[in-house]
């Protein structure tokens, strides 16, 4: 079994699939590894790192070949249609495929009878904690986003008692509990500051306030407000405003929001309005996980993916769409970690052993044998305007 770790399409990724460690463990395992040239470079894993831990280091003038000769392909982001051309009838591809966007994508993989496993699609369960790429990288972003917007942020964040006078801690609010909101508000525990945070499931009051944060209440509980995966709900045009206007008292008083509300394959909610951002004080930080280059917004009005800017009110907006990537090194080990725990799952001997009986295989299934088999995805692009 070979597998291959080529450079990723997107040439701003620091991010790698393997790190060496990862390598060693699957060399043990009797799998054959290439990687290419630099790959592991912006996560401070050179050439020979690689080598030493087992791996075959590919020149960038025979790159292209490994697409063809490999069996199985690990990516991070969607990879570019012209390497996916190249892939041969059975390839296994594995990695964040962003299905829900990408149909041009998975209609090639289909084409090319690839068996593609899309890693966001791999279900919430007990079983697959190791597997979990997107709460091991929401992870490190909530934890970006904090010392992102302490940095920017013209105020220290703790408390501090001097002869000069006292200084009071920054006001945090956190939009959203899940993996990114609780690491963003524990980070900011940590750093000092007095924190709230805001999430429409109910349940996760209590993990809120064992991060000895504020819990927002909206003053009619919705007990419905997520999915069985344990994602949050669409919201209804009113839930939508009650939320806003509950929230927009507490984003005016804070002196930093970190928002991460967002839905599952869909466009990230619109929480804080241009009005809202006209009323936070001047030199306020708003960092928007949400930011969404597909979508072209985040839970902002004014947040711009992949940008910073200052409004006439002094208001900073980061809409750095890549947190994860500001961490590289350790963003890259627990990917590593993530990709080789779900290899061992698929893999049996040095071959595939697809099991459309476990939903640890069919859930993160994709194409198989020249078909888009993925239930939700297939829904998606019936439904897409031609």
């Amino acid at each position: 079994m070979q597998i291959a770790v080529p450079k990723q399409a997107d040439p701003e990724e620091t991010r790698v699939c393997l790190t060496p460690p990862a390598v060693a463990k699957l060399v043990k395992q009797g799998v054959q590894i290439l990687v290419e040239r630099g790959v592991g470079r912006g996560a401070c894993h050179d050439d020979a790192a690689y080598t030493a831990a087992g791996a075959t280091v590919v020149d960038d003038d025979t790159a292209d070949a490994i697409w063809s000769a490999s069996q199985i392909i690990l990516t991070i982001g969607p990879p570019d249609l012209d390497n996916v051309a190249r892939l041969g009838p059975g390839t296994v591809m594995v990695g964040m495929l962003d299905p829900f966007r990408r149909h041009d994508l998975v209609t090639a993989l289909a084409a090319r009878s690839v068996t593609a496993f899309s890693m966001e699609l791999l279900p919430r369960i007990s079983r697959a904690q190791s597997m979990d790429v997107l709460s091991s990288q929401a992870n490190i972003a909530g934890y970006e986003a904090v010392i992102l917007a302490a940095e920017v942020c013209p105020k220290i964040f703790p408390m501090m008692i001097t002869a000069a006078g006292t200084i009071a801690p920054a006001r945090v609010m956190v939009i959203g509990a899940g993996v990114a909101g609780l690491q963003a508000i524990a980070t900011a525990k940590r750093l000092g500051a007095v924190v709230e945070a805001y999430d429409i499931r109910p349940e996760v009051e209590e993990q809120i306030r064992s991060l000895a944060a504020r819990f927002i209440k909206l003053p009619k509980k919705q007990s419905d407000a997520s999915t069985d995966g344990g994602y949050a709900k669409q919201q209804s045009d009113e839930e939508r405003k009650q939320q806003a206007d509950l929230m927009a008292k507490h984003v005016i008083a804070a002196d930093v929001v970190v928002s991460t509300a967002a839905i599952f394959g869909r466009p990230p909610p619109m929480l804080i309005s241009e009005d809202v951002v006209a009323k936070m004080v001047s030199g306020a930080v708003l960092v928007d996980l949400a930011a969404d280059a597909a979508s072209g917004r985040g839970n902002c009005a004014l947040t711009r993916p992949g940008q910073r800017i200052r409004t006439e009110n002094g208001v900073v907006i980061d809409g750095t769409t890549n947190l994860p990537g500001l961490a590289p090194v350790h963003s890259s080990h627990v990917l590593a970690n993530n990709m080789v725990a779900f290899l061992e799952e698929i893999l049996q001997e040095g071959s595939l052993k697809l099991n459309l009986d476990d939903e640890l295989h069919k859930g993160p299934l994709l194409t198989h044998e020249g078909e888009v088999v993925n239930e939700m995805v297939k829904k998606t692009m019936e439904a897409a305007p031609a």
